[in-house]
């Protein structure tokens, strides 16, 4: 699944011509998902409004063809729940809840925050846990509270601890979902038990990724690495600034959208955009002339 990017024009306004490109884009590279307006979507920067028509856009232009899952956290509650609204009216197949960001919930807080919307909004939800960004961590036992919710059906796990797969499958049903939101340690997190990913690297080399994925989701352990050993360098380069900085620069770079990006979030600096070109064409990805 791509954490899509979101392509904005000069006057850092939405881009819907370059975001319909994107959306047939990874249809035609099979993504399994888009998820549209997370962190890569640069959700923190976009309004509130503007928020539901990018998700609103996305899912009328995917007609069907491809799941859409929006991002609706925030560190608000009372915003999270009318942005998980907005999803379900714009007709999204589920939701993705950043925990609460600068605010430090307790676990306690945590758990009620997630199950006052998951019972506000009938649409499939999914936990995600990026305390990197946060500043705030939802542990394993509070996952597995959750996990209990019929409409809370997964997390994406996005801190790197391969421990906690295990953590987290030892209390949860079967069908509950654990994907992961490293892509650096992706494959190792598939091998472990997880069910698959929401990627940054996705919007760069789509199908690639998808490949390694599979590798990955059938046991095949070697084949899976060796697949990704190209990637690797967009996995860990992709985030040389704050992401969504270079991952932005990367897809301009293949003809699909331009630079622009909202402020207080700066284009890619002149001294990594050699770095991440290098990545680009160590992973075969063909660029702009």
């Amino acid at each position: 699944m791509v954490a899509l990017v979101t392509p904005m024009l000069e006057d850092e306004s939405v881009d819907y011509d370059a975001l319909e490109k994107l959306i047939e884009f990874h249809i035609a590279s099979n993504t399994d998902a888009i998820v549209a307006m997370g962190t890569t979507g640069e959700s923190a920067t976009i309004d509130f409004e503007e928020h539901c028509e990018v998700v609103k856009f996305v899912v009328e232009k995917a007609s069907g063809r491809i799941p859409v899952i929006a991002g609706t956290g925030a560190n608000s509650t009372s915003e999270a729940l009318m942005l998980t609204q907005c999803a379900k009216k714009a007709g999204a197949d589920a939701a993705l809840l950043v925990t609460p960001y600068y605010n430090k919930p307790t676990q306690e807080g945590l758990y009620l925050h997630y199950k006052k919307i998951a019972e506000s909004v009938d649409i499939p939800q999914i936990l995600y846990n990026v305390p990197g960004r946060t500043a705030c961590d939802l542990l394993p036992e509070t996952v597995i509270r959750l996990a209990k919710i019929d409409n809370i059906i997964g997390i994406k796990e996005a801190t790197g601890d391969l421990s906690r797969i295990d953590a987290i499958k030892a209390g949860v049903d079967e069908d509950f979902d654990l994907y992961s939101g490293d892509d650096a340690s992706a494959v190792d997190f598939i091998l472990a038990g997880g069910h698959g990913g929401i990627s940054v690297t996705a919007n760069v080399a789509p199908a690639q990724l998808r490949e390694v994925y599979a590798q990955a989701l059938a046991g095949n352990a070697d084949k899976a690495h060796e697949l990704d050993k190209p990637l690797q360098a967009l996995h860990n380069d992709l985030f040389i600034e704050a992401n969504p900085i270079p991952v932005k620069w990367a897809v301009a770079q293949m003809g699909l959208m331009g630079e622009a990006i909202r402020l207080p979030l700066t284009p890619l600096s002149a001294s990594a955009q050699p770095i991440v070109r290098q990545a680009m064409e160590k992973a075969g990805i063909t660029l702009k002339k």
